[in-house]
């Protein structure tokens, strides 16, 4: 028996970003394999610099504090039907989220770089004639619902991230653009697999998760394709939870 849900999103233009690993790609790969022009941004020079199949995808580099980058890339889309704000990290610079530096360094990252993409985008993804309207998507985090020591900054952007989907989503919505927030618990991706080489860890975040299992980035790459699709057209300021569980315990 199978229950399995499809997307189609034949002619539809999406920017990916950080879509070159984790929940990014594999969010860009759906969008791809699904009919969308995707474009996917990262920091490295080319993309032939990663190991993953970005064949079918455009690509453009894009540090995310660089005003002057997130500028020109706004401007090379004249029409945006879907934005992914995936992007983003802990301890960027390898800086102490507890110093006010740190702290300072993952807002900037993990909020205010976003937020800059999304309002230089606004023309672009009013200009969607997609049916249900344009979709924005910003990636939350457990870290955003609970505490999380290590990474304050991290956990105050994401709840940042939460805010200014709601009113990113009452401010638009006469744009004909609906803005939706995902907020993945523990995913198997590059940024939770140093728990691998700290088992008891890993065993105390398996035990704390009812479905007994992180989750895969196509678990969420799934629920972010949903609200950008037409039968989602009534979903505005959401967020939705993706966590096998988790944030229930």
């Amino acid at each position: 028996m199978t229950n399995r849900a499809g997307f189609d999103f034949t002619g539809s233009a999406a920017l990916v970003t950080g879509g070159t690993s984790g929940i990014g790609y594999a969010t860009a790969a759906l969008l791809r394999d699904t009919g969308a022009e995707v474009t996917v941004t990262g920091t490295r020079a080319a993309p032939t610099d990663y190991n993953v199949d970005l064949s079918g995808v455009a690509y453009r580099q894009l540090v995310l504090t660089d005003h002057a980058v997130i500028e020109d890339v706004a401007a090379s889309f004249t029409g945006l039907d879907i934005l992914i704000n995936n992007a983003g990290a802990n301890f960027p610079g390898g800086l102490d989220e507890s110093t006010a530096d740190g702290f300072a360094a993952s807002v900037d990252l993990n909020l205010l770089a976003p937020f800059r993409l999304t309002a230089a985008l606004h023309g672009a993804l009013t200009a969607s004639k997609a049916s249900g309207g344009a979709s924005v998507i910003m990636l939350a985090s457990m870290a955003a619902i609970r505490a999380v020591p290590p990474v304050p900054g991290y956990g105050s952007a994401k709840a940042g991230m939460l805010a200014l989907t709601r009113n990113l989503a009452m401010r638009w919505a006469g744009d004909g653009i609906r803005v939706n927030a995902v907020v993945p618990g523990v995913i198997a991706t590059p940024m939770t697999a140093p728990m691998d080489l700290v088992p008891d860890i890993k065993q105390q975040q398996l035990n704390h998760i009812p479905m007994s299992r992180f989750g895969s980035p196509e678990d969420i790459a799934s629920a972010i394709l949903f609200l950008c699709t037409e039968n989602a057209s009534y979903v505005t300021g959401s967020a939705v939870v993706v966590d096998g569980g988790y944030s229930v315990v």
